[in-house]
This record gives C-alpha cells, structure tokens and sequence, in this order.
C-alpha cells in the first residue's frame, strides 16, 4: 500500500509542472487587431484570466509593427503575466485593420446633410467639386470612419466648408469646394411632330442644373402626359410647361353634332367647325342647316353644345 502511495505521488510530482506548463498562454506569431490597444487576448492564445488586460498600443491604421520578445515579456508582466509559451518567436508582426476616406465616403456625407436639411430634394442630386482632392485616408475600424462635425453651404454661389471627424485621428480633416445641383427634368426621346399627345415613353428623365431648371421653368411629368405639343420638337429637348397644351379635340373644318339643351328639352343639328379646340373651349360653328356661324363649347370630340335663350334659338 505504501509502495503504492509513494509511485502516484512520485508522478503527480513529474506530470502536474507539465499540465501547467500546457495551460500557459501560447504567443501568437501574427497579430491583426480592430482597436488601438493590443490585449493579451489579442497576443496569446489561451490568455485566461488576462485576456482583457491590456499591453501596448496597436499601430496606426493600416500600418504593421514588429514586438520583440523583450518588450512583450515586460508588457506582460506590468499586468501579472509571467509565464508563457514563445514557441521559438523572437518578435512578432502586429497589424491594425483600416477603413478607407475618401472623396465619395465625405461627398456622401455632405448629400445626407444637405437632404436632411431639406436643401436636396428626392428628385435631386449633388456634384461634390473639392478645392483639394482628397487622396485615400487610412482610418480606425472600431468607430465610424467618418463624422461631418460641420457643413456651411452657400446656395447664391454654390460654395461649402466642410470639417469632418476621422476615426482614429486627433486632428480634424477641413474639405472645400462648391457644389452643383442638379434635377431631374423631363426630355423628349426622340423627334415629335406638332399635336403630339405626349405619353409616358416620350419623355426621358435626365440632370438639369438647378439654376437652368429655375430659369426656364420645367414642367413635372404629370403636367406633360396628355398634352400636345405646341410645334414640331427635336430629340433631347427640355420640356416646359409651355412647349404644351390641351389637346385639339376638334380640328378645323370636322363635322360636329351641335347640341342646345334647356330642361328636359335637347336639340341637335349638324355643323362644321371653322375653328379648332381642346375640350371645354370655346370654338365657332358653322350651322349646316341654317348655315349661320355661331359660338359653342367642345364637350368630346365630335361634339358641341350651345348655351342661347329661347327668343335666339331660331337663330341657330
């Protein structure tokens, strides 16, 4: 029983050193962290207890730094870590992960600015033009890449400033420029004659600076749908409001029914437009029975009505 005794704890004694030396925290040959500080976690495998704690501080952004073995034993030990597996390392490479900066991530946060003031509608777009191109910046990952801290925008000359927060970075990126905006506008696709009824596949919507659009007066598509146009119009024409009208329900010289209703009471004769007219406007008539001119209305094409009283109704 005592030789017994005597061998188990001869090898707890052999085989317990080596379990612990197992547990230690294993040092990784290649580190690749998000924040700006290198944790024993992020630096051994198994870390523990220590895993949180941290050592040194990671490099910059996008950039890799070489540790030597002595620095990472003293880091170690300012946190109570003594003991660890080197695996034969004399240094070890410790990256920083990056976002990128750029002209379009700062150009898109300086459109969300602009639509939340409500300077950009739905129906528009913003041009960024930088006064100093803005090459690739490398930034932290552990924080959003960029923050518009202040937009000042001129609408008369179309001039911003711009300062905004970089993830990462201690000193504050300034951006100007101007800014063109532009909305979407209405083209015809191709040539259409004069009396076109315009329908949706005729227009094409396509960038107008803001300006030109202001000045010229461009009409929404539901103000075109429907309308004729007033002349024979080119490919890629600007459509305004007044490049259309109602269009012609009677043409000169069509054969209409005249109609005169009073009560129960309609009567009705032929007659020859001499003018033409969109629906609801006014146009002369020809009489064909008496053959007198007079005024009616267009009510469908095809067809007019008089409004007279009864001492003129002979007349018509």
């Amino acid at each position: 029983m005592m030789k017994a005794l005597r061998a188990l704890s001869l090898v707890l004694s052999v085989t317990l050193p080596t379990s612990l030396a197992a547990a230690a925290p294993v040092l990784k040959a290649q580190v690749t962290v998000a924040d700006p500080i290198v944790t024993v976690g992020d630096m051994f495998e198994d870390a523990g207890q220590f895993a949180e704690m941290p050592l040194f501080r990671a490099p910059m952004p996008g950039t890799t730094g070489q540790v030597d073995l002595n620095a990472i034993r003293s880091a170690a030990a300012r946190v109570g870590l003594t003991e660890f597996q080197i695996n034969g390392l004399s240094q070890i490479a410790v990256s920083r992960t990056a976002a990128i900066v750029d002209h379009d991530l700062l150009a898109s946060l300086i459109d969300q600015d602009l639509r939340h003031r409500g300077i950009l509608g739905a129906d528009m777009t913003a041009n960024m033009l930088f006064s100093t191109p803005v090459d690739a910046i490398k930034v932290a990952t552990d924080a959003p890449p960029a923050v518009l801290d202040n937009l000042r925008y001129l609408p008369g000359n179309g001039t911003f400033s711009a300062r905004f927060r970089l993830a990462g970075h201690a000193r504050p990126l300034d951006v100007t420029g101007t800014i063109e905006i532009s909305i979407q506008a209405p083209h015809l696709v191709a040539g259409l004659p004069a009396g076109t009824v315009l329908r949706p596949d005729h227009i094409v919507m396509r960038p107008l600076p803001i300006q030109q659009a202001d000045a010229q007066g461009v009409a929404s598509v539901n103000q075109l749908v429907g309308m004729a146009l007033n002349r024979q119009s080119r490919e890629g024409m600007l459509l305004r409001a007044s490049d259309v009208s109602q269009p012609v329900a009677i043409a000169k010289n069509d054969l209409v029914t005249i109609y005169y209703r009073q009560g129960p009471m309609t009567l009705t004769v032929r007659g020859q437009a001499v003018t033409s007219a969109a629906a609801g406007a006014p146009l002369q008539v020809l009489n064909l029975v008496s053959r007198r001119i007079i005024s009616a209305t267009v009510v469908a094409p095809g067809a007019v009505a008089v409004s007279t009283t009864p001492v003129t109704l002979a007349g018509l």
